[in-house]
């Protein structure tokens, strides 16, 4: 996926991936939907899923399938990034640095998970706030329509 690619402009260059892939890459979205992001309280995390779930819904009134489904993507980022605070209270669930040829990449990578910290329950309600936005997101009859076209005319 190149990075200098508008994807606004040029959609039949993205793919529907699973997960977060693309997040951090796939442009104009990235500039207008990581500011949105947040998730170190409950508030943050209502206010920002309301954000991305807003520019979802703009994004699909304007058939535009790339933007909707990098929004889905933020939200399920909101949830897995607020579950990895909620059970490791630093963020880190891995020991020892990533390697360079992996950075960007998810998996361990031969490195061993760190034992889990007691739940933190602040970071969980987070989690639980972006896990119904993305579910709604994701079940969505025309954000699933707009997937399954973009898949049939772009692979």
């Amino acid at each position: 996926m190149a990075e200098d690619v508008d994807h606004r402009a040029h959609p039949e260059l993205y793919r529907v991936g699973r997960g977060e892939q693309g997040v951090f890459r796939v442009e104009p979205y990235k500039s207008e939907l990581l500011p949105l992001w947040r998730f170190a309280t409950p508030d943050a995390a209502r206010e920002s899923s309301a954000a991305i779930t807003e520019a979802f819904a703009a994004y699909l009134a304007d058939g535009d399938l790339v933007g909707a489904d990098m929004a889905r993507k933020y939200l399920q980022m909101g949830y897995t990034r607020s579950r990895r605070y909620a059970r490791h209270r630093g963020g880190r669930k891995y020991d020892g640095p990533v390697p360079d040829d992996k950075k960007g990449q998810s998996g361990a990578h031969g490195r061993d998970e760190l034992p889990a910290d007691p739940e933190d329950p602040v970071k969980a309600e987070s989690a639980r706030i972006f896990k119904a936005a993305w579910d709604a997101a994701a079940a969505d009859e025309t954000y699933q329509r707009l997937k399954a076209e973009h898949r049939e005319n772009f692979g």
